[in-house]
């Protein structure tokens, strides 16, 4: 028998142009607001792990790079995924 998780009632505040914005995606999808909600829940989640997973993988190619500017590169684009532009 499968486990299914129980769905939990949560609360937020939302900016009113982020409603509006909601709003608008549900009713071209012909989708419920909450809907639309999780799923942009969910993109985000899965955009932060990809984003986590990239430096990983980055940090792991600079301490096997030989090559000094191969190093270089890889320590410019950690930098900037770390502290921006």
């Amino acid at each position: 028998m499968p486990n299914l998780e129980k769905p939990v009632r949560q609360s937020v505040t939302l900016p009113p142009r982020i409603v509006r914005r909601v709003k608008a995606i549900a009713k071209s999808r012909k989708l419920s607001a909450n809907r639309v909600i999780v799923e942009l829940i969910e993109s985000g989640l899965s955009a932060k792990e990809a984003e986590k997973q990239r430096f990983f993988d980055l940090a792991e190619r600079l301490t096997q790079a030989d090559d000094p500017g191969e190093q270089s590169r890889l320590k410019q684009e950690l930098a900037q995924m770390t502290f921006g532009d």
